[in-house]
């Protein structure tokens, strides 16, 4: 099982701090709002503590986030980094397994295609009770997660970016 105690990910890096003009791009999804409000609250946490700016999109469910988030850019091409939020949870029917394929191929196909970083930040759990202990329980928080890897790959994307 992945433990956060086992990462450096909430760490600082060099050059984290210097991308406070930034914008990211969080979209979220209805579903399970309580706990996806709740992923939400971590990520603008760690963004505040960066004074990152970001904008905040909602979509029905997880299916329709990569088709946001593609819209959004090729509208604009302004943010440096897109955090795809949600919840789906396994219910009795095969729906979990398609959901949970469509969208992580959906922020795979587009972390191939697009000049940003797009951090997946959905859960996929068994039940309600595993959702909890990862919005800030045993298992961490996975939006602050989300927001310091979307920092973190903002970072490296410049750099890469610049030829370091």
């Amino acid at each position: 099982m992945a433990d956060i105690k086992n990462s450096n990910l909430l760490e600082d890096i060099e050059g984290i701090r210097e991308i406070k003009d930034a914008l990211i791009v969080l979209v979220k999804t209805e579903w399970n709002a309580a706990i996806v409000n709740e992923l939400e609250q971590g990520v603008v946490k760690v963004l505040g503590k960066y004074g990152v700016h970001f904008k905040t999109l909602v979509v029905p469910g997880a299916v329709e986030i990569p088709f946001v988030i593609k819209q959004f850019w090729a509208q604009s091409n302004a943010p440096a980094a897109f955090i795809a939020l949600g919840c789906v949870i396994k219910g009795d029917t095969p729906h979990f397994d398609y959901v949970c394929q469509s969208v992580t191929q959906g922020v795979t196909a587009l972390n191939l295609s697009m000049e940003v970083p797009v951090i997946f930040g959905v859960l996929t759990v068994d039940n309600e009770e595993q959702a909890r202990e990862r919005i800030g329980g045993k298992h961490g928080h996975k939006g602050e997660e989300a927001a310091m890897t979307a920092l973190k790959m903002m970072v490296l994307n410049q750099q890469l970016k610049e030829g370091k």
